[in-house]
């Protein structure tokens, strides 16, 4: 069963760089292959550091002379995958012996040209899964074990062997080598037999045995350049879907994201049609309210002038005309007294600066007080009489 994205996102420690690629691809390759499983693990370097990376370990289905076998491998990936390529190894069970040849050494390290000339995009999981089915198939990696000899112990890194991949081989990513756990995978059937692999001085063969796994293409005996095309095409092909879903998921997001900026610009286009309508309305009503007020100016400039005019000729009594009789009585009512008042105040004065006497000042102005008190009186029932307010 494939891990799924959330799983592998939690196992993949914050160090990968492009840990969304490396999921992907992880994803990719463990729903064809169903046997290479995730696994976090310590890789130790030549130089005898550790670390822990991630590692797929597993079989897969390789098609020898018309019969399914299941090749035990292990690839690590480094911190910068997918830039840099992946660790492979071969890794045999006790019953198996490691082959030597051009494209495996002695520790089980797997070389081949599509290691060596790894490039992102271009190269992945996938296609170097399908193109390690295709080599061994034409050399396997593992043969089966002498009943007479030995099991297979752990291996300890031996250096590169002589083959035409490692010239050009970069020493800082792809020198390093890898110490498996004792036994290798025990769980993956390995059967010996009379055919199968070919085998080396006193080596027993493997048999053929029911595939396992579902998820690597079947191949004929003889495999040629049509059939490497042709893997590799998929593989292309495989590349080229996920490149165009990328694609369509990163145009779909911006077209939806200019989608929103639209609405938000016809919005604000709108709203801004409301305020110039209403500016010009307030404008009109401002130019509308000059014109009245200009009117009334006018207006007053010329009553102004009128009375102007006419005040030389005009009485000043005749200047208040009250609109009834019973207003008329009060405005004179009012006017006599505050004429009273007046007098009393300036009798006081004449008192003080020595022209008349007290006693003159005392006959008139308690006089003059009897009479304002009268006033008073009439005023306030008149007032009270014309529905007005009381004054004192």
């Amino acid at each position: 069963m494939a891990a799924s994205e959330s799983a592998l996102r939690k196992m993949l420690s914050k160090a990968y760089k492009y840990r969304d690629l490396t999921v992907r691809e992880i994803v990719n390759v463990t729903t064809a292959y169903k046997d290479l499983k995730p696994v976090m693990d310590n890789y130790v370097f030549n130089d005898g550091s550790s670390r822990e990376l991630m590692s797929l370990s597993g079989t897969v289905p390789v098609n020898y002379r018309g019969n399914v076998y299941n090749i035990p491998i292990c690839l690590w990936l480094l911190d910068t995958y997918p830039y840099n390529p992946p660790i492979c190894f071969v890794k045999p069970t006790s019953t198996m012996m490691i082959k030597i040849g051009k494209h495996v050494d002695a520790n089980g390290k797997i070389y081949l040209p599509y290691l060596h000339e790894w490039k992102h995009p271009q190269s992945d999981l996938f296609g170097l899964i399908q193109v390690m089915i295709v080599v061994f198939g034409e050399e396997p990696p593992v043969f089966s074990r002498p009943t007479n000899q030995t099991p297979y112990q752990s291996y300890q890194p031996a250096g590169p062997p002589a083959s035409s991949y490692m010239a050009n081989q970069p020493a800082s990513s792809f020198s390093q080598s890898h110490t498996p756990n004792t036994g290798g995978f025990q769980g993956y059937p390995y059967p010996a037999g009379s055919s199968g692999y070919p085998a080396t001085s006193g080596g027993a063969l493997y048999t053929p045995v029911t595939p396992t796994t579902t998820g690597g293409p079947s191949r004929d005996a003889t495999i040629g350049e049509d059939t490497i095309r042709a893997s590799l095409v998929s593989a292309v092909s495989d590349k080229l879907r996920w490149r165009m879903k990328e694609e369509m998921d990163r145009a779909q997001a911006e077209l939806d994201a200019l989608k929103r900026t639209e609405e938000d610009l016809k919005k604000g286009h709108q709203k801004l049609e409301e305020m110039v309508t209403k500016l010009d309305q307030e404008i009109a009503d401002v130019d509308k309210n000059i014109e009245l007020l200009k009117q009334k100016d006018e207006e007053l400039t010329a009553a102004l002038g009128k009375m102007e005019n006419q005040s030389e000729n005009n009485d000043i009594d005749d200047l208040i005309v009250p609109t009834a009789p019973l207003y008329r009585q009060i405005l004179n009512l009012y006017a006599e007294e505050n004429a009273i008042e007046d007098t009393i105040f300036y009798l006081g004065e004449a008192l003080r600066r020595g022209v008349i006497d007290l006693d003159v000042f005392l006959k008139h102005v308690r006089l003059l007080s009897r009479k304002q008190f009268q006033l008073r009186a009439l005023m306030q029932k008149a007032r009270k009489t014309a529905g007005l307010s009381d004054l004192y």
